[in-house]
């Protein structure tokens, strides 16, 4: 018979207490086997992995434009910065679904990537034909992000940014910007407020398509979608034929939309 004692992610009080004495404690549970990301122990330091997205190939001039592609992404992982420097499962569905939209399909779009971490999502975004992309997390995982940059020799469409929730847009950000993506942003329930201030600063002055994609872990993650309703609508993401998979490992995909 299984155990029916209540845990501690069950009493709300008791998971605040281990939430404030240890802020990425669910991100460090080891994942489920997932079909793409290797695994990466949480004492990794300084390793190299490569993930494979197909790409519909749109280049109209190609006598065999009805083929795919692969799109191939080099990462640079270390969990040494934390656990942003590590490869999860929501980003790369999120880099999944880009990727499926096919090969310039980003053509003359401004990307910006919230909590990067290795900038996964956003080397994707580059390698499709981003005109520019700005992957962004905070200091420490800067060197990371540049890394994986170079690496994957997109330097001359994506630039690494510092930009921490709640505060000022950092230098360099785009004045106009056409693709918002966040993957596995949600896992801090203090950072809640501060994420979705820094959501209505991008939308602000502008009307990007917003793509975020999270893995549910604790009851609390419901507190952040309570203070997003305030200022977003959402839906799922219905043309993802990866969604059965991912759903039954607790992952969403959602398009989001400011209210008017």
């Amino acid at each position: 018979m299984p155990d029916c004692q209540m845990s501690d992610d069950d009493d709300p009080a008791a998971a605040e207490r281990l939430d404030a004495a240890d802020p990425l404690r669910h991100l460090r549970r080891v994942p489920a086997e997932h079909p793409l990301i290797p695994p990466q122990p949480l004492s990794l330091r300084d390793h190299l992995i490569s993930l494979s997205f197909p790409a519909a190939n749109q280049n109209l001039n190609d006598n065999d434009s009805d083929s795919d592609m692969t799109v191939r992404i080099h990462l640079r992982v270390d969990a040494s910065p934390g656990c942003g420097g590590l490869a999860w499962p929501a980003g790369e569905v999120l880099a999944r679904y880009i990727a499926r939209r096919g090969v310039n399909a980003l053509a003359h779009k401004s990307v910006i990537e919230l909590g990067s971490g290795t900038g996964l999502v956003g080397l994707v975004a580059g390698a499709l034909g981003a005109r520019r992309v700005c992957i962004t997390d905070q200091a420490p995982l800067l060197d990371i992000m540049q890394a994986n940059v170079h690496l994957n020799k997109l330097a001359e469409r994506v630039d690494v940014l510092e930009y921490n929730w709640g505060a000022s847009k950092p230098e360099g950000l785009p004045a106009h910007v056409d693709l918002v993506l966040a993957a596995d942003c949600v896992y801090f329930e203090p950072a809640f407020p501060l994420l979705v201030a820094t959501l209505c600063d991008l939308v602000a002055n502008d009307d990007p398509e917003i793509l975020f994609c999270y893995k549910k872990r604790r009851k609390a993650d419901k507190r952040f979608f309570i203070l997003l309703k305030k200022h977003f609508d959402w839906k799922q993401v219905d043309d993802d034929p990866d969604f059965a998979t991912y759903s039954r490992e607790a992952i969403s995909l959602l398009w989001l939309t400011k209210k008017r």
